[in-house]
């Protein structure tokens, strides 16, 4: 027997020529091809570093045991506690009595009765697994058998019980899960609910991720008093400027409740396409251009309001837009050109047909981005846009607007005084087409021009001054304009006097008469412009103020336009006000007052904002001349753990709750816990005038996250329940 003594002594154990273990321990004895280690043990494989308080190995048979307070760390990726461990180097088998392990990265741990290994494959008899704090954690899983992949990440569990302390409540015979953020095909968290008209509500999504470029995630549901339909959405990255998804979904509710909802639908449908590609010139054609090019990409179809509620069981995320746009914009863009074309398409969801909804397919645009000539004095551009205003019943146009200012400016007296002139040059062409199938008597549809030009003179200052604690700025500008001549034809010589007249706003045929015009009168007029700022020492801005006053000289019966007050102060650091208000001198009433309110301290954020509306115009059975809308929001952040949030809308004229919702979330390292209860107003279509178009949703939803085998999402509870209307 040979002992060998070292303050620290190392072994190196040569398994073939590439491979190597480096045993170290304070001491070492060696008898019959049996090596003996022991005080502070540490073993170096590969990746892997074991420590222990002592250790044999077999040279024979390649068999490292060690013993006591053992610990294997591979990469700080995860660790590996046991009392026993037996190590075969040569087969790369490696056994732990008991074994206990703990992924960094996720904070999940594993115990069980013995854990085998072999390569990247760790398999584990019956144990227990869990994301909390092991000294009193609030959920485990308890399973009879486990098998983990230390390359991928990814655990399986067999014949798994979820415990909420020491309460049963879930079973299953098999749970697969990753413990990193890898994309993976598999099942996402489930949505579950309950509701006295829709019965029982679960969804379940699955999510494929094949490759790296792309996903598709499928949404099947049912709702068992309802009917039952499926949504899906697949996104790609086709490139390093692109990417887009694609989204669809299709339910079909059970005759009886289709029936007793009188619903214009009995299946509900629809598609949404998004793409965005940064360059798409360069990246198609394979052209090297410096200038800039985008493609966006925003269809949007479906045949009523329902398939977007039906996406899921959440009210607070649901619609209540009665029109729908899908849009697709192209550009291409240079220092001195912009080229655009656009197309616009809107879908009323309040209609059961939208033949006469008018669309802009395409507008084509051009603009000459400013230029300058006489040392910068002289400025020009020119802007020029083309609409294809086109619907399948009753008139269609082509309307083509050319602009074209030039400006004169120079700075006065050290350039404290800015002054300027502009000529506005302003062409308007429409082309008509299509049969209007109820006409409107007086108007022929004649195609014309609309052609005018006029004059703005400017004068503007602005002044800055540093005081102690603050830096105040003061603007004032003075903008006259003078209509100077005008020329049109056709249709504008028929319906511009009419159309320009305010009184006529009211009249039945307006809409019909002035849907093709656009255009606004210039008048002779004086506008003044006040703003001044305020900054602390740190430049933060403290105030700002915008006073805004037009005088007509050409409308001796409005000879003052509306006052304008635009305000934002920033009480302090937490506080902040903004108001925006119109005055109508011969009304002698705002026409328009927004005021909010925000606090954000000590975890509290608060935003309250009310807007009111007067357009002063008769008030009718059907219509109202008043806007009175609140809308609250609240946010509590008690501590780390506990938030309280609450939202109220309420709109004064109509006596109609809009919104409502209040809840809390309890958050800890392993686990949320939340409740909230809502309400929305949300539109239907109905199949006839006499129902209500409208529904008044009343949820409870309850928030249930199990970290990290499940992920906080905003907006997303695991169950809810709808209440009785």
């Amino acid at each position: 027997m040979l002992k060998f003594f070292f303050f620290f002594f190392f072994l190196f154990v040569t398994l073939n020529a590439s491979e190597k273990v480096a045993i170290y321990a304070t001491a070492l004895t060696s008898n019959n091809n049996i090596v003996k280690a022991t005080g502070g043990v540490s073993v170096v494989y590969k990746d892997y570093l074991l420590s222990s308080k002592s250790a044999t190995y077999n040279r024979i048979t390649g068999d490292l045991e060690l013993f006591g307070n053992i610990r294997v760390n591979n990469k700080g990726k995860y660790k590996i506690l046991g009392k026993y461990a037996k190590l075969n180097i040569a087969k790369k088998e490696k056994t732990f009595e008991p074994f206990y392990m703990l992924d960094n990265n996720s904070q999940v741990w594993l115990s069980a009765n013995k854990g085998n290994s072999q390569d990247e494959t760790i398999k584990i008899s019956s144990g227990v697994i869990s994301g909390c704090n092991p000294t009193d954690p609030l959920w485990t899983m308890e399973f009879s058998s486990s098998d983990y992949d230390a390359s991928t990440k990814w655990i399986n569990l067999y014949n798994t019980r979820l415990y909420i302390y020491d309460i049963l409540v879930f079973y299953t015979p098999y749970i697969g899960y990753s413990l990193d953020t890898t994309r993976r095909t598999g099942l996402l968290t489930p949505a579950l609910g309950l509701s006295a008209s829709e019965g029982f509500y679960m969804q379940q999504p699955f999510y494929i991720a094949e490759q790296n470029w792309w996903d598709l995630e499928l949404l099947p549901q049912i709702r068992t008093n309802r009917g039952a339909g499926i949504y899906q959405t697949f996104r790609f990255v086709d490139s390093k400027t692109s990417h887009g998804e694609f989204r669809a979904g299709y339910f079909k509710e059970k005759e009886q409740y289709f029936k007793e909802n009188n619903l214009e639908n009995r299946s509900h449908f629809g598609y949404n396409f998004k793409y965005d590609n940064n360059d798409f010139v360069n990246q198609w054609f394979h052209k090297n251009y410096s200038g800039q090019s985008g493609i966006y990409v925003d269809i949007n179809h479906m045949n009523d309001v329902d398939y977007i509620n039906l996406t899921t069981n959440d009210t607070i995320n649901q619609a209540t837009s009665t029109q729908i746009l899908s849009r697709i914009n192209i550009f291409y863009n240079t220092d001195k050109n912009y080229f655009g074309t656009y197309f616009k398409y809107y879908e009323d969801l309040t209609l059961r047909r939208n033949d006469e909804t008018l669309q802009k397919l395409p507008t084509l645009h051009y603009h000459h981005y400013l230029n300058t000539l006489l040392k910068d004095h002289l400025l020009y551009s020119l802007d020029v846009q083309s609409n294809n205003i086109y619907r399948t019943k009753n008139k269609r146009a082509i309307q083509t607007d050319i602009n074209l200012p030039i400006s004169l400016q120079t700075a006065l007296f050290d350039e404290y005084l800015n002054v300027s002139y502009q000529a506005n040059l302003f062409l308007q062409h429409s082309s008509f087409s299509g049969t209007q199938e109820t006409p409107v008597v007086g108007l022929e549809y004649n195609n014309g021009y609309y052609a005018r030009n006029y004059h703005t003179l400017a004068a503007s200052t602005q002044l800055t001054k540093a005081y102690g604690s603050f830096t105040h700025v003061v603007g004032l500008s003075l903008s006259y304009n003078q209509s100077s001549w005008e020329t049109k034809s056709g249709f504008y010589k028929d319906v511009s006097d009419y159309c320009s007249n305010a009184v006529n706003l009211s009249d039945s045929d307006y809409t019909t008469k002035c849907e093709f015009y656009n255009l606004q009168d210039i008048e002779n007029d004086t506008k003044i412009d006040f703003t001044q700022y305020f900054y602390d020492n740190r430049h933060k801005e403290i105030l700002y103020q915008r006073l805004s006053q037009k005088i007509s000289y050409s409308n001796t019966k409005e000879r003052y336009g509306e006052l304008e007050n635009e305000l934002d102060y920033k009480v302090t650091d937490y506080l902040s006000f903004y108001n925006n208000m119109f005055y109508n001198y011969n009304e002698n009433r705002f026409s328009k007052i927004f005021n909010k309110a925000s606090i954000n301290k000590a975890g509290v954020t608060l935003a309250v904002s009310h807007l009111f509306k007067d357009s002063f115009l008769p008030a009718t059975p059907t219509y109202s001349p008043y806007t009175s809308y609140i809308t609250t929001s609240f946010d509590y952040a008690y501590s780390k753990h506990y938030s309280y949030s609450a939202t109220y809308n309420y709109d004064f004229e109509t006596y109609k709750k809009k919104s409502a919702s209040i809840g809390f979330l309890y958050k800890k390292r392993c686990w949320n816990f939340g409740i909230k209860y809502s309400e929305n107003n949300r539109p239907i279509l109905t199949n006839a005038s006499t129902t209500k178009s409208s529904i008044y949703d009343k949820y409870v939803y309850l928030t249930i996250v199990l970290k990290p085998f499940m992920k906080p999402r905003a907006g997303s509870s695991l169950v809810s329940y709808k209440l009785a209307n």
